[in-house]
């Protein structure tokens, strides 16, 4: 998978999560399950992620156009659960 998650730590900070490849759910569905409830995220192409990581605790992005909010792993599960689905 060519894309990565990012949402904003609460020390100001940036996430990234890296999807298992394959693992069956779409990257929304990841992105849904995975980042914290209440918490924007956006959907980034691999290439707009810094490769140097000796300045990581300063990286910056811009969550005011977000791809959407999580809702954490509870809410995730539940939520299928109540489709069946899990």
């Amino acid at each position: 998978m060519n894309q990565r998650i990012i949402y904003p730590t609460d020390d100001g900070g940036v996430a990234i999560i890296v999807p298992a490849a394959d693992c069956g759910l779409t990257i929304e569905q990841i992105a849904a399950k995975d980042v914290p409830a209440g918490k924007s995220y956006k959907i980034v192409d691999v290439a707009d992620i810094p490769t140097d990581r000796t300045f990581r605790n300063a990286w910056e992005a811009d969550f005011s156009n977000p791809s959407g909010h999580g809702i954490g792993h509870d809410a995730w599960f539940a939520e299928q659960a109540a489709k069946g689905e899990v």
